[in-house]
């Protein structure tokens, strides 16, 4: 032995696998089947009227069973969002681009969306944007059915609005 200290270990690659499988609950399913038909559908709450998308089986407010299913447009409200400008591998989607929590009209929960046909510097909160699908042949049981949301050319929505969901 030379007496020196090792050099710290700056990187370390762990090939790492993880099999899964979920199943959908009743509330997801439903939900899953209306994204394969090209519709969102959530579930109203039958205590305070709240409306989930996607629906989860149960208010998380009142812990009661959502069983009334609600079919919503494809227009929504951008209440938060972020400019991605960080490559990584495999990457499909070129940078910059916009990841959004959008709120359709009509329901109480937002969700997570890409934002597209439109300039990154020109995305703001409050923005109105639609739904775009895929093919209706390409249409299935996943998220992956929407493409997109883009701007609908609508007036942008008042902050109060949807403050409550930010």
């Amino acid at each position: 032995m030379s007496g020196q200290a090792p050099e710290p270990v700056a990187v370390l690659e762990t090939p790492i696998h993880v099999d899964y499988s979920f199943t959908a609950g009743l509330a997801q399913s439903r939900f899953l089947k209306g994204l394969a038909e090209g519709r969102f559908l959530g579930q109203r709450c039958p205590r305070c009227k709240k409306v989930y998308v996607p629906p989860r089986g149960s208010c998380p407010t009142d812990g009661v069973p959502t069983t009334d299913e609600v079919e919503l447009g494809n227009t929504g409200t951008v209440t938060t969002y972020c400019v991605v400008n960080v490559p990584f591998q495999g990457q499909a989607i070129e940078i910059p681009y916009i990841c959004a929590q959008i709120l359709l009209d009509g329901a109480n929960l937002a969700f997570m969306g890409l934002i597209q046909e439109v300039p990154a510097d020109q995305v703001r909160m409050g923005m109105r944007v639609e739904a775009v699908w895929v093919a209706p042949d390409e249409l299935g049981p996943t998220m992956s059915s929407v493409k997109y949301f883009r701007p609908n050319g609508e007036p942008d929505a008042d902050y109060e609005t949807f403050a409550e969901y930010l």
